[in-house]
């Protein structure tokens, strides 16, 4: 689903100017060290979940609303895990964006219900163990790397 504030932005610029859009990625972790994951209905892949903040909107606010929304799973966030930056990419409608993107470590909470799709942006959700993850980019084993360090201080591309 698009944003409001995304829609009015387009509105103003039209579709092809690059957004760069504040976002956040969950990589949720199960007390078994599986991930929570959905199958994206755009492109097929299979991916943390994430989603786009809100203005006003905290990014570790955000993290849990878009967790769920997108699966009906409730989360704590525990740490800030990285801060990366997505490619640009061009969206099914047309609209070109890219995303300044907050990665989150993070865990359901209590025994929960099951994770479910929950909304038009995935067509399947799931936990996967670290040795059978199902096909995703390279980009998004990178992430659920990152996390799976476990380090304290968050990661980013060191200026050079």
């Amino acid at each position: 689903m698009i944003p409001d504030f995304v829609s009015d932005l387009r509105k103003a610029v039209g579709p092809d100017c690059l957004l760069w859009l504040p976002g956040v990625v969950a990589v949720v972790r199960d007390e078994n060290r599986q991930v929570l994951l959905q199958r994206r209905s755009a492109a097929g892949l299979w991916t943390p979940l994430s989603g786009i903040v809100e203005p006003g909107e905290a990014p570790a606010a955000a993290v849990a609303r878009e967790v769920e929304e997108e699966t009906g799973v409730r989360v704590v966030v525990e740490r800030l895990a990285a801060v990366t930056q997505s490619p640009p990419v061009q969206h099914s409608n047309g609209d070109r964006a890219q995303y300044l993107e907050i990665v989150f470590a993070c865990r359901p909470v209590g025994p929960g219900p099951a994770p479910r799709v929950c909304d038009d942006e995935s067509v399947e959700v799931g936990w996967f163990s670290l040795d059978a993850l199902p096909p995703m980019s390279e980009r998004m084993r990178e992430i659920i790397a990152l996390v799976e360090k476990d380090e304290i201080a968050a990661w980013f591309v060191p200026v050079e």
